[in-house]
């Protein structure tokens, strides 16, 4: 199967980059590429349903128009497609500006192409919220402090008896920010059983993204 993904990235040498990494991936059909917010918008008007990107990699810091602002803009007119944040910077403030506007997930742009590829399928097949592991830990780094801040320190809460003893497994995993392939070699199982696996713990504690089961997490204290 071929997924169909856009860059916007101002960056020259990055946007190379990326594509050097895109032909290392069979799965991955790049729709367009774009310098900015604005030439991304624009290449995004008039494209029939089934040439629309599924997934577009959105850098943040960019002239004119900024990542989040265009993951906004985006989102309202295009809600079907996903977004996953380009960045250098595991910055405080723009993982959760980012994820208010609309991300889908958070990547360090350093990541190899097996880890693009990972998260596409990870958004479209089992819906989750991919994050470099450094982003992660940084997002669960915020809420812990934000949660015990303006609440006081939360009331520890046991994981739901609904969530069997390996959805357990995986969902910590989850939390430290593992993707599902290195959660599968870890437990020695198939990343398609991770997946399922994901998608049965999404139901059951009704959140649709990573981002809201590290909430969670943070909330009942569930490391």
């Amino acid at each position: 199967m071929e997924f169909r993904i856009a860059l916007t990235e101002d960056n020259a040498v990055n946007r190379n980059t990326f594509m050097q990494k895109l032909s290392l991936s069979g799965k991955l059909r790049l729709i367009f590429s774009a310098a900015n917010g604005n030439e991304c918008l624009e290449n995004l008007k008039g494209l029939f349903h089934n040439e629309m990107p599924q997934v577009v990699f959105m850098d943040l810091k960019m002239p004119g128009m900024d990542g989040i602002e265009t993951i906004r803009i985006a989102k309202s007119l295009y809600p079907q497609i996903h977004f996953i944040v380009l960045t250098i910077f595991d910055d405080d403030v723009k993982i959760f500006d980012a994820i208010k506007a609309g991300a889908s997930g958070y990547l360090l742009k350093h990541e190899p192409a097996a880890v693009l590829e990972e998260a596409v399928i990870n958004i479209l097949e089992t819906g989750g919220a991919p994050m470099s592991p450094a982003i992660a830990r940084k997002a669960l780094q915020l809420l812990s402090r934000s949660t015990n801040t303006e609440n006081g320190a939360p009331a520890t809460n046991e994981i739901p008896e609904s969530i069997t003893q390996r959805e357990k497994e995986i969902l910590q995993n989850m939390i430290s920010g593992w993707d599902a392939k290195r959660i599968a070699a870890e437990l020695n199982i198939s990343t398609l059983t991770v997946r399922k696996h994901i998608a049965n713990i999404y139901e059951k504690l009704h959140v649709s993204s990573r981002a809201q089961i590290i909430m969670l997490a943070t909330k009942h204290k569930w490391l």
